[in-house]
């Protein structure tokens, strides 16, 4: 595989839990390219690019705006190339959010966008811990897995939903947040994840929404929590290489199948894949970042 100047060897691919699907260890976070202002013909780049690079992971929601409709459109004959992600459980006209028919529209919905006969993987998306436990919102997603439109539940959260999730035994999948600023779920979770029914794990924001970009506090930012972590944390990478240190950190923690990088540039794509491509961090530098969270271990929670 060739990815800019570069040589890159074959994209690594995982069990993703017992499933028995296989991932590629970086996949593609598709929100950036629901974007309205984003350029079709760029976003037919992107994921044309993620694909041709050995990404067989593209994981998107029903909230990321034009997400699922250019996936549809642009990429549904390459579907056998590809590992489809969604999510599900709100913003459907008429229903409650989280009720049943909320659930199972929202999947008729995306099977309709995506193009597709079914989901590969489908997430209640960061639903809290009552509606979880009030069990209508799993039943239904089960009730979908059962009639052949999914082939994985999953729940993608954080906290004790995300505890009640693994324990529970209802899904197959877990999505959670892991990064240099966001290590919440390595200690207990992660573990937890892959004893408990060897459960599939998609790692988000790998990158900690890139917060060491601003050398001024991003108020209002997305990335303004990661940057206030990195800032108390006070810890740079030992070669400099921010983005290269923050995907191997991610991508390679034990218990995560695949991290999902978001991006609408596909010179940010090619620089992932290159990044990855330099395998698992030096265990000193996995120790250091470990050792820089661990006084804010019982203070931050992951972000949802």
């Amino acid at each position: 595989m060739t990815v800019g100047r570069l040589q890159c060897p074959p994209m690594e691919r995982r069990a993703f839990g017992s499933t028995g699907l296989q991932v590629s260890m970086l996949g593609l976070g598709a929100d950036h390219i629901g974007d309205p202002t984003a350029s079709e013909g760029e976003v037919a780049r992107l994921l044309g690019t993620a694909l041709d690079s050995g990404l067989n992971v593209i994981d998107t929601a029903r909230g990321y705006l034009r997400s699922e409709d250019r996936i549809g459109r642009l990429i549904s004959h390459r579907r056998d190339e590809f590992v489809l992600s969604t999510k599900v459980g709100y913003e459907i006209p008429g229903v409650p959010d989280w009720s049943g028919a909320a659930v199972t529209r929202g999947i008729d919905r995306a099977l309709a966008q995506l193009r597709t006969d079914v989901l590969d993987v489908c997430f209640l998306h960061s639903c809290a811990l009552d509606v979880l436990a009030a069990g209508e919102a799993v039943a239904a997603l089960h009730a979908a897995q059962q009639a052949g439109k999914v082939r994985v539940c999953g729940y993608s959260g954080e906290a004790e939903a995300l505890a009640w999730a693994i324990e529970s035994g209802a899904f197959g999948a877990i999505q959670t947040s892991v990064n240099l600023a966001d290590q919440w779920t390595l200690s207990d979770l992660l573990p937890r994840a892959t004893e408990v029914g060897r459960l599939g794990v998609i790692a988000k924001r790998p990158l900690a929404n890139a917060a060491w970009r601003f050398a001024d506090r991003p108020v209002g930012d997305y990335a303004e929590p990661y940057w206030e972590r990195l800032q108390a944390m006070a810890i740079t990478p030992e070669d400099g290489d921010w983005t290269a240190t923050a995907l191997r950190f991610s991508t390679f923690t034990p218990g995560v199948s695949t991290a999902i990088v978001g991006t609408s540039s596909v010179a940010h794509l090619q620089a992932a894949v290159q990044a990855v491509a330099l395998g698992p961090l030096p265990p000193g530098e996995v120790a250091r970042w470990g050792a820089a969270y661990q006084p804010f271990m019982g203070r931050w929670l992951p972000q949802i």
